[in-house]
């Protein structure tokens, strides 16, 4: 069967801990893993506004002997022009491997459905699996091990970090702390199968409304902007509604004394997170964005591995 990365939890814990140790051999070595020689091409398509994701997958993919192949999808035109299902036959036939940023969650299972290679999430509505692995990859680098640590998202957490760090930290063995006010949290059924995966790691996804509460004891503290792409008009009312779970300083220093600062960005400084926090010493954002890179090599390879189109 074809293996994708759709969703976080599309991986089980031993096989994370696999494509995590997988990452870091990768930025240690970042040279020596050429999976994609040839070179083969990797479709890169976007329907939403990019940095990291395209910076990280574009460098990513030529660091492992491929070549990035970059579809703006506005111009392609998928679902309209031509529907989900042709263009992932058409992408399928031109690529080994398929990254596609856009909305719909669903649009991306259609486009696994048909392609017939990889397909990987590099961001839906929904989920944000490769930001995830590149987060758990810099906690790892800053603390001995993830299980049994402590993690609160802080401000929306309805949106795709608040589901894929309930996912992905229960699958690495975390508590996940979800602070959000009510009517912004994450939906029952993706806190329900986070306590499944959970009961098997000793893990766990709770919801602590009060700010303060949920810092406590946190070992990583995480934030992400309060307007979503797609979400701008809200900006005005999202901001007061938000305002209560600010990562300012004070509320940082409610956490452990030796908690990280995360946001996967771009960071609104002085509003989600305070300048001090983000830029402070114990922020960790710059090694996200970089470890996005590794996170996704790591990614590529594993699934060609199982594809029968790669090896390290």
């Amino acid at each position: 069967m074809m293996r994708h990365l759709l969703r976080d939890d599309d991986l089980t814990p031993a096989e994370q801990a696999e494509v995590l140790e997988l990452a870091a051999a990768m930025k240690a070595a970042p040279y020596d893993h050429h999976p994609l020689a040839g070179p083969r091409t990797v479709a890169l398509v976007f329907d939403k506004p990019t940095l990291r994701t395209q910076a990280s997958f574009g460098a990513g993919i030529a660091e492992l002997g491929g070549f990035p192949m970059v579809v703006d999808g506005r111009l392609a035109g998928i679902g309209e022009r031509e529907s989900v299902a042709d263009v992932a036959r058409i992408l399928g036939r031109q690529a080994t491997a398929i990254a596609w940023r856009t909305f719909a969650q669903s649009d991306l299972e259609q486009m696994a459905e048909h392609s017939g290679v990889p397909v990987i999430n590099a961001l839906t509505d929904d989920f944000h699996p490769c930001q995830l692995l590149a987060d758990l990859m810099t906690v790892r680098e800053h603390k001995p091990e993830l299980a049994g640590l402590t993690v609160t998202f802080f401000g929306d957490g309805a949106c795709n970090m608040g589901n894929s760090w309930l996912l992905a930290g229960t699958t690495a063995g975390m508590h996940v702390r979800i602070s959000a006010p009510a009517g912004y949290t994450p939906p029952q059924e993706v806190f329900d199968r986070a306590n499944e995966i959970g009961a098997e790691t000793g893990g766990s996804a709770t919801w602590v409304e009060d700010p303060r509460e949920a810092a406590e004891g946190s070992d990583v503290v995480v934030t992400d902007t309060w307007v979503s792409m797609g979400k701008e008009e809200e900006a005005a009312a999202r901001t007061e509604v938000f305002a209560p779970y600010a990562v300012t300083t004070s509320l940082f220093e409610t956490a452990k004394p030796d908690a990280i600062a995360m946001h996967c960005l771009p960071a609104y400084r002085g509003k989600e997170i305070a300048a001090e926090v983000l830029d402070g010493i114990q922020s960790v954002v710059w090694d996200e964005a970089e470890n996005r890179r590794h996170a996704q090599k790591a990614v590529l390879a594993w699934l060609l591995e199982r594809a029968g189109a790669g090896e390290r």
